[in-house]
């Protein structure tokens, strides 16, 4: 087979059966092996390469398996780098496979068409793998090890690149079974027993969770109704907590029990929002004193070196926290817990995040509109920051988000990916007029392909947390302001499902009628930039 065919029969091997991809010369093996394999693999194309890599990142954030694109090498890999800077950001799992130029042009500075010096070197710091591919017969060992990588410890994307010729080049080659993954760090008891000790010893203890606990939900509910602890989350462990338990805190409800904290618990969290947000952008924390206490559940251990807690505990997040709760079992019980201050928290922050209209406002409205299990996209817009605290998430993996990275324009792509994903619940994307015509273009690849995703564009003419900025800094604005296309037009002219809310209700509204639509469809809500909220006094607390 060739190595185009021996890609695909590898990815085959692993489970993949979606692959995002923009076609070109030096990927025309991989193209005719996914064509040929039509009935194993659906291949969905894009109008730009950064569209595939976000596709790809929205597929696996949904999912949780790994999200496969394939596009030229050079300017077709450099055009996904902010997709890949997203996933080693918010630790997703995408493979990206690229091709190189002939085998005799390697390295060799000749300008061949799309040559860049040492792409893999390019990339590596963004990827847990990356290899070359000399020979069809490496083709399934290589795929497996980029497999292996991505999704043992902390998951992550990889590279894979093939010259062109060597790529249709045939040879004999032999099937490569899926590798094991990396066996998670052991628990160590001696930590598990300092961690008991302050976690039962404390009066208000607070878990925050991210993304690396989304599969331990079971474990995290029940050592926080053990210890009766709140538990918050910022972007990615948004859901581990339904929104509706009695321990569930949003981040702002849990800001207002910050100062009284006496001991943290960290699982699978980076813990940006409370040594960087709440003590201060400008505050590079370490070290931490206590109090509080802190506890950290990790599979990283470089993670506590980043921030180095009172109490290591190197391990899965599900192991740590079952192993955690184990301990707790077996001793004294923990402290009695005055839970009427969790309520207290609750109403204090409920009434004063109503004052971010209208965009919290809209939220309750799409909120009310979407079902429980419904995936919600933000992005870099006034909705989207103000979905960070008022946005009740139910599920795991149902907020999807770019996390530190905070990349404008990626929400509307990542979101196609989602839904491709997860055809079998409603997803919804927010965007901005901004953010939106960064990938606009894939409202043809939505048609396309029948993509039934539900987009709401709240639409002020500007980057209107740029222009705010601006205005309050430096009493004056500069490349912020918008000459918009008519939305209704642009929609209409890719056949897409148009609709215009000029309130909450007339949002619900709109989301409910598109709810059983086939297809994609656009809702435009317009905002007067002037009567917008300011969300960020509720996210940064100095």
């Amino acid at each position: 087979m060739t190595g185009g065919d021996a890609i695909v029969q590898a990815l085959i091997a692993h489970g993949v059966d979606r692959v995002f991809a923009l076609p070109g010369v030096q990927t025309y093996p991989v193209m005719d092996a996914l064509a040929r394999n039509a009935d194993s693999i659906r291949t969905i194309s894009a109008r730009h390469e950064q569209a595939t890599a976000y596709m790809a990142f929205g597929y696996a954030s949904a999912t949780g398996n790994v999200g496969v694109y394939s596009v030229v090498p050079g300017p077709g890999v450099l055009n996904t780098m902010a997709a890949l800077c997203t996933a080693w950001g918010a630790n997703q799992p995408i493979l990206c496979i690229t091709g190189q130029v002939p085998r005799q042009f390697l390295e060799a500075g000749r300008g061949h068409l799309h040559e860049i010096p040492d792409q893999q070197g390019t990339v590596a710091r963004l990827c847990k793998y990356t290899a070359r591919i000399e020979k069809p017969e490496d083709a399934p060992r290589i795929v497996a090890e980029a497999f292996k990588a991505m999704r043992s410890g902390r998951p992550g994307p990889a590279l894979i690149e093939m010259c062109w010729d060597d790529m249709a080049s045939k040879a004999e080659v032999a099937p490569f079974a899926p590798l094991p993954l990396d066996t998670p760090p052991p628990v160590d008891a001696d930590a598990i027993a300092k961690a008991a000790d302050l976690a039962r010893n404390a009066k208000r203890p607070l878990i925050m969770v991210g993304s690396g606990a989304r599969h331990a939900q079971a474990e995290v509910i029940a050592l926080a109704e053990k210890l009766n602890a709140p538990v918050t989350a910022f972007r990615g462990g948004r859901g581990i907590m339904p929104a509706d338990h009695p321990l569930a805190m949003s981040s702002y409800a849990a800001w207002q029990l910050w100062e009284e904290t006496d001991c943290v618990i960290g699982i699978g969290s980076r813990l940006e929002m409370i040594y960087m947000r709440w003590s201060g952008m400008n505050t590079r924390i370490v070290n931490p004193e206590a109090p509080p206490h802190l506890i950290r559940i990790d599979i990283d251990p470089a993670e506590m070196e980043r921030l180095v807690p009172h109490v290591p505990v190197l391990a899965d997040s599900a192991e740590g926290a079952a192993a955690l709760l184990k301990a707790l079992e077996q001793g004294a019980a923990p402290a009695a817990k005055d839970m009427s201050r969790l309520e207290r928290a609750r109403a204090t922050a409920s009434q004063a995040i109503a004052a971010v209209q209208p965009h919290v406002g809209f939220l309750e409205a799409i909120r009310r509109a979407l079902p429980r299990e419904a995936l919600f996209a933000e992005e870099l817009t006034q909705a989207g920051y103000a979905s960070f605290f008022a946005w009740d998430v139910f599920e795991p993996r149902t907020y999807i988000t770019s996390g530190f990275q905070g990349n404008l324009g990626y929400g509307f792509m990542t979101s196609l990916g989602a839904k491709i994903g997860r055809p079998d619940v409603p997803v919804l994307s927010i965007t901005g007029d901004g953010g939106f015509l960064y990938g606009a273009s894939e409202l043809s690849t939505a048609m396309k392909e029948q993509i039934s995703l539900i987009t709401v564009l709240f639409n002020n003419n500007a980057y209107g947390n740029v222009r705010r900025d601006q205005q309050t800094v430096f009493g004056r604005t500069i490349a912020s302001d918008f000459a918009n296309p008519d939305f209704e037009l642009l929609a209409r002219a890719y056949g897409v499902t148009y609709a215009r809310a000029g309130n909450a209700a007339e949002l619900e509204a709109a989301i409910t009628a598109a709810l059983p639509n086939t297809g994609p469809t656009l809702i435009e809500v317009p905002v007067d930039l002037a009567t917008e909220v300011n969300p960020w006094p509720y996210i940064l607390r100095r």
